[in-house]
């Protein structure tokens, strides 16, 4: 016969089996269903609805999605009511106020607007089809305008931040403490940055991660400046458009274009003081594919190949709305 004590704990033990909340599910990989869905050009995870990340197509009605990572079925639709009409919008991320926030800053003459916008909304407590009232902000640069397609706004501060999108490298911007609907908001240049197809705060807004067609890099975050940067491992997709970290800042959702798309999880790596300063390169990162030296020549020309096809989609894309 057991001793008493043992009993004890063993019973207690038990106890606490039952009683733990059962471990929040992983966020997967998924493949977007919906064939509405055709330019899925920003991500966000929901803050509110676990396993959920918000989307949009760039060149669309006033409306975005809310899609199931388990399923890759759309749960919401959700379309805004007084804004104006969408010329391109490119990102969307959610505030620490509980809002979404979606960046109407494409540009791909690189100039042609003298102004562009950004949507906010308050992230529904249930996901459904519906039309809720948007507030629309007028933002400008303060050098001139210029072609985004990344738009991020700080878990802590609420600080919104563009960075431009240009082969040569663009810039990265800040906007005001507050946004304002009494006027436009002028957002000025605070960092240099390579190409940007899309940008990500860390939950803890510590780190800023930015995504190119071929890679992508995290920054240090500090004081509302950019720090030390490191590689970080993104997979190599069709058109590159999207990131966003999971809720719980364990990994990067890496986003593309297309019908069916996928979203691919990446693990945040820890740092560990081997990689966190050193400079990337104009192409592939080859810590994109997590493959040896023996893989370096593969890559190479996947990567030439996709970066044929990303032209003649950008060569497209550009004729089509130059003729609308």
């Amino acid at each position: 016969m057991r001793s008493l004590p043992y009993a004890t704990g063993a019973a207690a033990l038990l106890l606490l089996t039952v009683l733990a909340p059962p471990a929040a599910a992983e966020d997967k990989s998924f493949t977007i269903k919906d064939t509405r869905i055709k330019e899925s050009s920003g991500l966000a995870a929901s803050r509110a609805h676990p396993g959920v990340y918000w989307t949009h197509n760039d060149q669309d009605e006033p409306r975005v999605f809310a899609v199931d990572s388990k399923t890759g079925e759309t749960l919401a639709t959700v379309t805004l009511r007084g804004v104006g009409k969408p010329r391109d919008m490119e990102a969307i991320s959610i505030g620490p106020d509980g809002n979404v926030y979606v960046g109407d800053i494409g540009d791909n003459l690189n100039g042609s607007w003298s102004h562009v916008w950004i949507y906010t909304f308050p992230e529904p407590k249930a996901l459904r089809d519906m039309t809720v009232s948007a507030t629309q902000y007028t933002v400008k640069y303060a050098d001139g305008a210029r072609n985004a397609e990344a738009m991020m706004v700080h878990p802590r501060t609420g600080r919104v931040y563009i960075a431009s999108k240009n082969e040569d490298g663009g810039g990265l911007y800040e906007g005001p403490a507050k946004l304002t609907t009494a006027g436009t908001n002028t957002f000025r240049r605070i960092g240099e940055v390579p190409w940007v197809t899309d940008g990500a705060f860390s939950p803890d807004g510590d780190e800023l991660v930015l995504r190119s067609y071929f890679s992508a890099r995290g920054y240090a975050w500090k004081d509302g400046r950019l720090g030390a940067d490191h590689r970080v491992k993104a997979p190599i997709q069709g058109q590159s458009e999207s990131v966003s970290y999971t809720v719980d800042g364990s990994a990067l959702m890496f986003g593309t274009e297309g019908e069916q798309s996928e979203v691919e999880r990446v693990e945040v790596e820890k740092k560990n003081g081997s990689d966190k300063t050193g400079g990337s390169p104009a192409g592939a990162d080859s810590s994109a594919t997590g493959g040896g030296a023996g893989e370096t020549s593969n890559t190479t020309y996947g990567v030439i190949g996709i970066a044929a096809v990303v032209a003649l989609v950008l060569a497209v894309k550009r004729l089509r709305r130059s003729g609308d």
